[in-house]
C-alpha cells in the first residue's frame, strides 16, 4: 500500500509554486500528527470549536450543515490533498458545519503551533491560503444561491463547474481530469442519482464532458 503524502506533500501538492525553506520543511513534519477515520466517523461537529484545521491525506471527506428543521445540506466533498477547516480555527469560532468520513480516510492535523510556522516562516504561504479558501467559499455560495433559486440544469451546471476548478487536472488542450462520482455531482447539485446520470448524459452529448468510471473529463473551453 502507498503510504500517505505527508504534510509537505500536501503543501507542495496544493501550492506547486510556494516553496518552503529547508530548515521549516524539516521541523514541520513532527508538528503536523496524522488521524485516520472509519467511513462515517466525524472528524469534527457542528458547533464544535475546532483545535486544528485539516489536509486530507486520502479518502474523502464531506461537509454538511444540518438546519433547525433537522434537515441535512450537503455543502461540498472534500478530496485530496485540499485543505479544510480553516474558517473556524483562524478564528476560533465554533464551526459551522459537520466534517464526515465518506470511506476510511487519512487526515494530516495542523494545530496552532504548526500553524503559526507556515504563516510566520513561509513566504507567501498566507497568501496562498487565503486566495485557495476565497475562492472554495465563493463556489460554496454560489451552489447555496443554486439550490434556493436556480432549476436542476443550473445547478448541475454550477455543481461541473465547482468540482472541475477544484479538482481539475489538465488532461489535453481544452480539458480537465476530474475525480469525482456521480453521487458527488448528484449530492452538491441537489439532485437525485437519477437526474444527475440523466444531466450527465446530455451534458456528454453536448460535448462538455467525457464520461468515465469515477473521473470524467471537463471541457474548459467552449466545444
Amino acid at each position: 500500500m502507498t503510504a500517505a503524502p505527508d504534510i509537505c506533500a500536501l503543501i507542495a501538492a496544493n501550492f506547486p509554486d510556494l516553496a518552503l525553506p529547508p530548515d521549516v520543511a524539516a521541523r514541520l513534519p513532527a508538528l503536523v500528527p496524522r488521524r485516520r477515520l472509519a467511513a462515517g466517523r466525524s472528524l469534527f461537529m457542528q458547533g464544535q470549536r475546532p483545535a486544528a484545521f485539516y489536509a486530507l491525506a486520502s479518502g474523502a471527506i464531506e461537509s454538511r450543515f444540518t438546519g433547525l428543521d433537522g434537515r441535512v445540506s450537503v455543502l461540498g466533498d472534500v478530496a485530496p490533498p485540499q485543505f479544510f477547516g480553516l474558517a473556524a480555527f483562524a478564528a476560533r469560532l465554533p464551526s459551522e458545519y459537520e466534517a464526515v468520513a465518506r470511506e476510511a480516510s487519512e487526515v494530516a492535523v495542523i494545530g496552532r503551533e504548526a500553524y503559526a510556522l507556515l504563516m510566520d516562516e513561509v513566504p507567501g504561504f498566507a497568501r496562498a491560503l487565503l486566495a485557495e479558501f476565497a475562492r472554495r467559499y465563493d463556489g460554496t455560495l454560489r451552489l447555496l444561491q443554486a439550490a434556493r433559486h436556480l432549476a436542476a440544469p443550473e445547478r448541475f451546471r454550477l455543481a461541473l463547474s465547482q468540482l472541475a476548478a477544484e479538482r481539475g487536472l489538465p488532461a489535453g488542450p481544452g480539458w480537465l481530469a476530474v475525480q469525482a462520482t456521480q453521487t458527488e455531482l448528484a449530492r452538491l447539485a441537489h439532485v437525485s442519482r437519477q437526474t444527475a446520470n440523466e444531466l450527465l448524459a446530455q451534458a456528454e452529448a453536448s460535448g462538455a464532458v467525457q464520461r468515465g468510471r469515477g473521473r470524467w473529463l471537463y471541457r474548459c473551453d467552449p466545444p
